[in-house]
């Protein structure tokens, strides 16, 4: 099963996260299918940036969001709808 969820980056205490498809039996920061976008949860406002069109197509096909994933989607698409 394919899954869409975070892979982990950055150093210590400095955390940054891409949001990938991938298998769900290969690591967290294992191979993935393909990349998404990416978050950022350290500064002040955090960055998340999302490729709608991708996600949207992965969810077709039948891949399942993690849960934090499937916020920052939610998160995504109420910030692209607030803009214009």
């Amino acid at each position: 099963m394919v899954r869409l969820r975070l892979t982990r980056f950055g150093r210590k205490k400095r955390p940054y996260y891409r949001i990938v498809a991938a298998d769900s039996r290969s690591p967290r920061d294992g191979r993935h299918l393909e990349m998404l976008g990416h978050y950022d949860p350290v500064p002040d406002p955090v960055v998340l940036k999302v490729d709608m069109a991708r996600v949207d197509y992965w969810l077709g096909v039948g891949a399942q969001p993690s849960d934090t994933v499937a916020a920052l989607i939610k998160k995504a698409r109420e910030s692209a709808s607030a803009e214009g």
